[in-house]
């Protein structure tokens, strides 16, 4: 089978299993099993794969096909241009979660202490630290496996990081200049309406925001003036429907300058707000 072929296979296949991203997963596929680029399909398209990576190829596809995701199959996600380990143990990082990086991007300076709560993969706090230098990173978690990968990735990205275990902010020590996190925010009774890949491969830990999708929103805002230094930042990930219910819980807690940041896709997705305090009371 050459490359041209096994391309136009992994497609078809997919594609009767009612795959969505059937071209672009056919592709990711056959990238991981032969060790190609796109180059190399135009040029040694006419090829024929080794024997150990067509099996390796339609192994892949028939795990795509029982609905895990691409990222579970090949253990690796690009995100802001770096590349993460995944394991079912934490969140696959999306391309939605970028706009909360690069709104973070403009407000964090050099030398600034960040905090990541519910850091799941690391993929927010290991790329602010690759991209502003001379910060500290703390990242915390409730789950001890979400944070051995997220040790993994601090070790593969040569960051160094404070990987805490901790129910938001019950460990957590010292204040910050930011604190951002994307954490659970589908309501329980949304749980079941998501894609297999997502609601079966995906812990669900890192999904279940409780009844209403907003509870650790209420828990974080609630807690987070306590270990935020004056002229601090909050900065979250939300659903498409939380930017007016976030918001608002920012302004009542005493936040000023908050905004509703919308995705590619026109959706809101971050709400940012700062903390300016008069009498500093700190933990």
């Amino acid at each position: 089978m050459t490359l041209r072929e096994a391309l136009a296979l992994g497609k078809d296949l997919l594609k009767k299993s009612n795959i969505e991203e059937y071209e672009t997963d056919a592709w990711l596929l056959l990238e991981g099993a032969a060790a190609c680029t796109r180059s190399d399909l135009v040029l040694k398209g006419s090829e024929p794969l080794k024997k150990e990576q067509e099996q390796l190829y339609k192994e892949y596809l028939e795990r795509r096909i029982s609905r895990i995701p691409v990222q579970h199959i090949l253990g690796v996600q690009c995100f802001c241009g770096l590349d993460f380990i995944v394991t079912p143990d934490v969140l696959c990082p999306r391309l939605d979660t970028e706009v909360l990086i690069e709104e973070a991007l403009k407000h964090i300076r050099p030398g600034s202490r960040i905090l990541d709560m519910c850091t799941g993969s690391g993929c927010i706090i290991l790329t602010l630290l690759h991209f502003v230098k001379n910060c500290t990173g703390t990242a915390a978690d409730l789950s001890e496996k979400a944070l051995a990968v997220a040790k993994q990735n601090a070790k593969k990205l040569e960051k160094e990081c404070n990987f805490i275990h901790s129910d938001l902010f019950e460990n957590i020590d010292g204040t910050y200049d930011v604190i951002i996190s994307n954490p659970p925010y589908i309501a329980t009774k949304e749980i079941e309406t998501l894609s297999p890949e997502v609601r079966i491969h995906e812990p669900m830990m890192a999904l279940d925001g409780m009844e209403d999708g907003l509870f650790f929103y209420r828990k974080i805002v609630s807690e987070s003036t306590n270990y935020l230094n004056s002229d601090g930042w909050l900065m979250f990930e939300i659903g498409y429907d939380q930017g007016g219910a976030v918001s608002e819980m920012m302004k009542s807690a005493g936040y000023t300058e908050v905004r509703v940041i919308k995705d590619l896709a026109g959706l809101d997705r971050v709400v940012i707000g700062k903390l300016v305090q008069e009498d500093s009371c700190y933990v």
